[in-house]
Formats: C-alpha cells, structure tokens, sequence
C-alpha cells in the first residue's frame, strides 16, 4: 500500500497550473489566484504621516526652552499642509500629513490648548509618532506573488497600492458524477435498499468553497455504456473528473472499467483509514483543435493532432472517507491547478484528553474537536459511514500507523478550517 506522503507527492507531481487567465476588478477577485505578481508602484504611506490626534513641532524650538507655541495652521487627513514655520506648532490630526520642518508628533494629552497657542507639556524624541513614508511599503516591492489566493486582507492590500484589476488565474473546471443504482436524491421516495445521496452535496460544496467551476452531471445509472457516454461528454471542457464509488471490481463497479476504456487508470490502496481505495488516471478528450482548450490536461504536451486528457480522481464511496480523501488529496491536488503554491495545511500540536487503546497499522485520520481546556476530544465512533463525526468535530488528529494515544500526549491536529480553506 502507498503511503499518504507518497500519494500526495505523485498526485501534486502530475499536476501542473491550469492555462489561461483573466482580468477582475479587485472588489470582485475574493479567493481567486493571482496569476502574476503584484507590484506597488508607490510607497505606502505615500508621505510622512502622523499617528496620533496632537501638534506637530520642531524638536529644535523645544530644546531652545520655548514650550508654549502660537498655533500657525490646522491638517486634518487628507489636505496638504504648509511648512512649518519656525517657532510655531500645528494642530495635526491621525493620518494627516506631517508639515515639512516638523520632526516629531506630540499627542494632544501631552498638551494644554488655550487660544491660538498650545503649551508642550513633554519633551517629544525624534521622528516620534510620525509613520515614515514608505515604512510598510516601498516602491517597486512585490507585495502579492503570483500564486498568492486572495484573501480579504490581500485584496484590501492590492487596494492600498492603488489596483483596481488583478489578473488571475482563471477557475478550474470540475466535472463531478455519481454512480449507484441505490442512490437517490433527497425529496424523492426512499425505496428499499435505497439510501439518500449525501455525497453529491458533501463533494459540490466542497469544490465551490474552493472557487471551481462544477459541472455536476447527477447520478449516472450503473452500466458501462452511461458510464463511458458521460466520461466521453465531462472529459471535454473540464480540467477533473470527480466521482466518488463505483471503482471497485464487482460486477456492479462500472467505473474502472469505464475509465480504462476511456483512457487510463491506476487503482491505488493507500496506508491510511478513512478512505483506503482511490482512483487516479485520465480519460482522453480526443482531437483538440483549441489549445485554450486543454487547461491542464495530464501530459500536458498536446498538439492540435495529438489527442490531450482530462485528470480523473475517483474517490471511495463511504461518506467520510470522501470527505477525509477530498480533504487530504483533492484539495490539495486543485489548488496546484489553480497556480497556488503551498498546498500543505498547517498543523496544530495539541493535548489529547483521551485514551486510544489499540493502533491500526494505517495512517489513522481520526475525527476531534477542541475541548474548553484546549484538549482534544475524540468522536466515539470513527467508522467510515458516521458523517455525524465531520459535524460534529473541528478537525482530524494525524495519527502514526501502530500508535497507541495515551492521555495527556501531544498529537498532530488539522483543523477544518485549514482543510476547508
């Protein structure tokens, strides 16, 4: 069996950052991926800004013993002021522009108003409470490298150098379906043998929160002709094909076969619990005429006579190892489609405040949550069909193949919100 290290590695080895890019307004560029770096073409804040609400004064007419000051002009953000006239302080406000010839900011509980004049009651040092022009960022600093997903703060970032568009990398096109005969949707009657398809939800919002483009072509019925008609239709246009089940070699399990008529396919069983079976191949789209057309197909060398190939991932058919499986390789493997370039998410060295009793001789991927002391509690049934733990829990405790957790110990945590991110 493969292990979870190398199977990420083969996955993120074949995949390659989509083709092509587009143009977006900033407002409107949330969580895409920048395609190009992101220059400043300025120096922010673009002049020597004060910070704090007070007086700007010459250190020079202070140390000469002059303490009370005729206030010569008032600047509030955002107005040009005058240079400061020797012997004289003027009335600054936070953000506002430092008058030239001033060298230090007194805030204006260090002072006493009175009329037109002000009394310096501290003796203020140097450049004190003045934001230097350019001290967060200097001209010509790429502040936003290709590769970076846009964040709010990166967004607000790419604002504060003056962008109003960025060019991303345009979204990665995802073509999911289910096979089952007993699957059915939810609304409909549920037959005997029948169970409700929870995964076309898990898996469509899984892949929206990432920013693909899904085409979601339902649940196909369990014959290989349909299997392969639908390969044949997803494998143009689209950068994946997702499916979760099906991959087995029961007589029932039409995708693999499907899948290596339709192109090619390496049954994988890796060291790990939930989600051991996993799928990876490709499935050819035939003559391609249009290279924009291609994305990133595997073996991305393509010609316009040479046929090109869409990515395949099948997926096991339990509902947390699709979840689990998703989390750990899809994810991952779609942001490197995406241009991202650190896939790995970050994790966590907390208490457990439980006891696990007996190892599995797998990577273990066990559901938890934070407890209100900081510890980690564990979910009581960690079978692979309990979707209940992926609710309930915070995140996945990595845990070594044959180790046994004792209470008290640190373990490695992932959190959702790493995963999900």
């Amino acid at each position: 069996m493969l292990s979870t290290a190398d199977a990420l590695a083969t996955l993120l080895g074949a995949a390659g950052a989509v083709l092509g890019k587009e143009t977006l307004p900033t407002l409107e560029a949330l969580n895409r991926v920048l395609a190009v770096d992101v220059v400043s073409p300025l120096d922010v804040p673009p002049m020597h800004t004060s910070a704090m609400d007070g007086y700007a004064v010459r250190i020079a007419d202070l140390t000469q013993g002059e303490r009370r000051l005729p206030v010569s002009q008032r600047i509030p953000a955002g107005h040009a002021p005058q240079p400061l006239a020797a012997g004289t302080a003027a009335r600054i406000f936070t953000g506002a522009t430092v008058p030239p010839g001033a060298d230090a900011i007194v805030m204006q509980e260090q002072t006493e108003a009175a009329g037109d004049a002000v009394t310096i009651l501290h003796m203020p040092k140097a450049g004190e409470w003045i934001t230097a022009q350019g001290a967060d960022i200097r001209s010509g600093a790429v502040i936003l490298p290709a590769g970076t997903r846009l964040t709010p703060q990166a967004l607000g970032l790419a604002a504060s150098v003056g962008c109003a568009e960025l060019s991303v990398v345009r979204r990665v096109k995802v073509a999911v379906f289910f096979t089952g005969d007993e699957l059915t949707m939810p609304g409909e009657p549920l037959k005997p043998g029948a169970i409700y398809n929870s995964n076309r939800f898990t898996l469509r919002g899984l892949l929206e929160k990432l920013g693909c483009e899904v085409s979601d072509y339902g649940i196909v019925a369990d014959r290989l002709d349909a299997t392969r008609a639908t390969l044949r239709e997803a494998a143009h246009g689209h950068d994946l094909i997702l499916t979760c089940g099906g991959v087995s070699v029961g007589e029932e399990d039409h995708v693999k076969p499907a899948v290596e008529a339709e192109g090619r396919l390496s049954m994988w069983q890796i060291a790990m619990k939930p989600g051991k079976p996993l799928a990876f191949g490709a499935v050819r789209r035939g003559a391609v005429g249009d290279v924009s057309d291609v994305g990133a197909g595997a073996a991305d060398t393509s010609t316009p006579n040479t046929p090109a190939e869409t990515f395949f991932i099948g997926l096991p058919g339990n509902p947390v190892s699709t979840f689990v499986t998703f989390l750990l390789f899809v994810r991952p493997f779609l942001l490197r489609l995406a241009g991202v370039r650190t896939v790995t998410p970050r994790a966590l060295s907390l208490r457990a405040d439980f006891t696990q009793s007996k190892g599995d001789r797998r990577n273990e991927f066990l559901r938890a949550r934070v407890n209100p002391a900081g510890g980690l509690d564990l979910f009581p049934n960690q079978s692979s069909a309990v979707l209940t733990s992926t609710v309930w829990g915070d995140g996945l405790i990595d845990n070594p193949p044959n180790h046994v957790i004792s209470a008290g110990e640190t373990v490695r945590f992932i959190p959702f919100s790493e995963l999900l991110n």
